[in-house]
């Protein structure tokens, strides 16, 4: 309805034949009274609380019907000829809103009649929310900006575009909400419906990652699984955005407009006819091509078209890999052979070496010993390092051999992977696939002329560079170590480790010993700047000599005695007795007299006795008894009688006349 005191308040509902005559009668009836405006209006707004049971299809008669009646124009014309000039502008105004009305009507009318179909439209603009689309209604239609964005976020709409929709509904501010969607879904639902029954592939467009899977464009937005996305579980689905994939539908419900899809069905349909092909002609021996799906640490899982074969590390190079990827990468495209079938369980065995010629049956000619050559250093560990001659020829440095110095600690010191390096062959093993490199023999060996610079005897002077329970090494110069031997350390002392005389990092002086420069052996001694006490004890006594000693220890075969400074001997149990047999008590720390019974020069060993010490003095009292004295003079003749007839009890006797 039309308010006149209002124009701009207009009703969507259209007015009736009735309602319309009365107007146009009152018009003409009462032109010259002043209130026939408000008076119309009161009738209209009566007249059209009823208007609801007017047919749908009814239309308002245009203007052109109107001037069809000459009888009402005429009384028109007529009364507007009497009447004053407002009150001809105010008839003016009414027709103009009289007119508006109807064409709001009539748009009203059209947006029921296609409220829920597809009508077509023109793109105005795009804004940062909506789409605005000219649809022939009273006002714009509006479809959300996220309807039209693909899987870059960019609008797929532009202005001018001719576009499809669906009306959903007027809003109460203005204008109408468009699906376009929905239009879509009308335009290819029939589509779906058909590859769903029919199970044949569509292809889409993957748009965005979604909680549980992605979304698809296949002409409207479908759900794909996570679950669904390959044979295999997928960790990154965001990669396929932006992908076209075929896919299947699964599931739909055209009342909700939701459809699922699975890529999973077609790639498994795939590898089962691909599966199917490859086992025909597959047997061993054979060189197939296939694509890398896979790595671990122990290989590479190729698919031969529809099966997985493995290609073991081992088959991959005739050198040494310390991974797969080292050779290849996921989705490299790479020929194999087959060198193991197992039709039961469907294990296939591959290699990629034995497509070339074992490098290692001609190596011993190709790599003599004593050549230079040179290669990379693949890797260094902690006893050497790996150095690639050619492709599939690795030959190991061991660190004993990069260096004469003995001070590196790990070959990185020297070299590093990546590095080119000149070597010479030490030793060729094709059986064992081993070749031994040195580094330190291009270098000159200083023990070669050490002879000539070090002489048995001479005195060297370097730094302890380590101990160990045998002894302590050290360093004479770069390269040059010398082993002083805990024997060497002291004439007096008995060592039980070189830590008791020496300290790792001392400057120490010593003797040359001996040289082996064949065996790079150098033997010093530290001792041997002393004078040697036991050289000077053996030159000083011999056997038999009778010494007094302090005992130093006991042992259960007898008891050390030391002699001298640095100077010791053994007393056994059967020496450390009295002259009659009865062992004697010795204690340390005691001082007794024992007598020399052995010596050993080379040994340094010395023998003692406590019995015979007994046995000496015996033997000098009984020389001592038959020696005359001045006591003991009697005749000549009585004096050699006695002497003649001696016996032990006249010793006695004589001992007890001596007390």
């Amino acid at each position: 309805m039309v308010d006149v005191l209002n124009p701009e308040k207009t009703e969507s509902k259209p007015l009736n034949t009735e309602l319309e005559a009365n107007a146009v009668a009152t018009v003409t009836a009462e032109a010259d009274a002043p209130e026939s405006t408000h008076n119309f209006s009161a009738q209209a707004e009566n007249h059209h609380e009823n208007r609801s049971h007017r047919p749908p299809s009814y239309t308002p008669p245009s203007h052109a019907e109107n001037q069809s009646k000459p009888g009402q124009l005429a009384r028109v014309d007529a009364a507007s000829s009497t009447e004053e000039p407002a009150q001809h502008e105010e008839e003016m105004d009414f027709g103009a809103l009289l007119e508006s009305f109807e064409n709001e009507q009539a748009a009203a009318e059209a947006a029921q009649a296609v409220d829920g179909h597809v009508v077509s439209g023109k793109v105005i603009k795009l804004t940062d929310k909506h789409v605005v689309v000219d649809v022939g209604l009273k006002s714009e239609g509006l479809i959300p900006i996220e309807q039209v964005l693909d899987h870059t976020g960019q609008p797929k709409l532009h202005p001018g575009q001719m576009i499809e929709v669906v009306v959903e509904r007027e809003e109460p501010e203005g204008g109408f909400l468009l699906s376009y969607d929905k239009a879509l879904r009308h335009r290819v639902w029939d589509t779906i419906e058909k590859a769903a029954t029919e199970k044949t592939p569509v292809s889409g467009l993957v748009v965005s990652r979604v909680k549980g899977g992605l979304t698809v464009d296949i002409g409207i937005k479908a759900f794909l699984p996570g679950s669904q996305v390959e044979i295999r579980p997928v960790r990154n689905l965001e990669s396929y955005i932006g992908q076209t994939i075929d896919v299947r539908v699964i599931k739909l419900n055209k009342k909700r407009g939701n459809v699922v899809v699975s890529r999973k069905e077609l790639l498994e349909d795939e590898a089962t006819v691909k599966r199917s092909l490859t086992l025909d002609h597959l047997e061993e021996g054979t060189i197939l091509t296939g694509t890398v799906k896979n790595l671990t640490e122990y290989g590479a899982f190729v698919d031969l078209g529809g099966i997985d074969g493995l290609l073991h590390v081992t088959d991959m190079s005739w050198g040494r890999l310390t991974h797969p990827r080292d050779l290849v990468n996921v989705g490299d495209e790479i020929q194999v052979k087959v060198l193991k079938f197992d039709k039961d369980k469907q294990r296939i065995s591959l290699g990629f070496k034995q497509l070339t010629p074992d490098p290692w049956l001609d190596v011993a000619e190709r790599y003599p010993v004593g050549a230079r050559v040179r290669g990379r250093v693949l890797s260094v560990t902690d006893y050497g390092a790996f150095v690639e001659l050619e492709q599939g020829i690795e030959g190991l440095v061991h660190v004993s051999e990069m260096t004469w110095s003995k001070r590196m600690k790990h070959p990185t010191k020297l070299v590093k992977p990546g590095d080119e390096i000149e070597t010479i062959i030490l030793n060729v093993n094709p059986t064992d696939r081993r070749i031994s490199l040195g580094m330190k023999q291009l270098l000159e060996n200083p023990w070669e002329h050490l002879q000539e610079r070090y002489t048995t005897g001479s005195i060297v002077e370097g730094r302890v560079r380590n101990l160990t329970e045998f002894g302590a090494f050290i360093e004479i110069e770069d390269g040059i170590d010398g082993l002083v031997h805990v024997s060497n350390m002291s004439w007096t002392k008995r060592i039980k480790h070189p830590s008791e005389v020496v300290k790792k990092g001392d400057k120490v002086k010593a003797v040359v010993l001996g040289i082996e420069s064949e065996h790079r052996r150098l033997s010093l001694g530290i001792k041997q700047l002393q004078p040697d006490v036991w050289e000077s004890f053996f030159a000083q006594h011999r056997v038999n000599d009778v010494l007094k000693g302090k005992v130093l220890r006991m042992a259960q075969f007898g008891a050390f005695v030391e002699l001298a400074e640095g100077v010791e001997g053994l007393c056994h149990i059967s020496e450390a007795t009295d002259i009659n047999g009865i062992p004697v008590k010795l204690d340390v720390g005691q001082e007794h007299e024992f007598k020399i019974i052995k010596m050993n020069p080379d040994e340094k060993k010395i023998g003692l006795s406590l019995r015979a010490v007994g046995e000496e003095a015996t033997r000098a009292d009984v020389e001592a008894y038959k020696a005359p004295t001045s006591s003991h003079s009697q005749s000549s003749s009585q004096s050699q009688s006695s002497s003649s007839s001696t016996t032990l009890g006249d010793l006695i006797n004589w001992k007890r006349s001596e007390r």
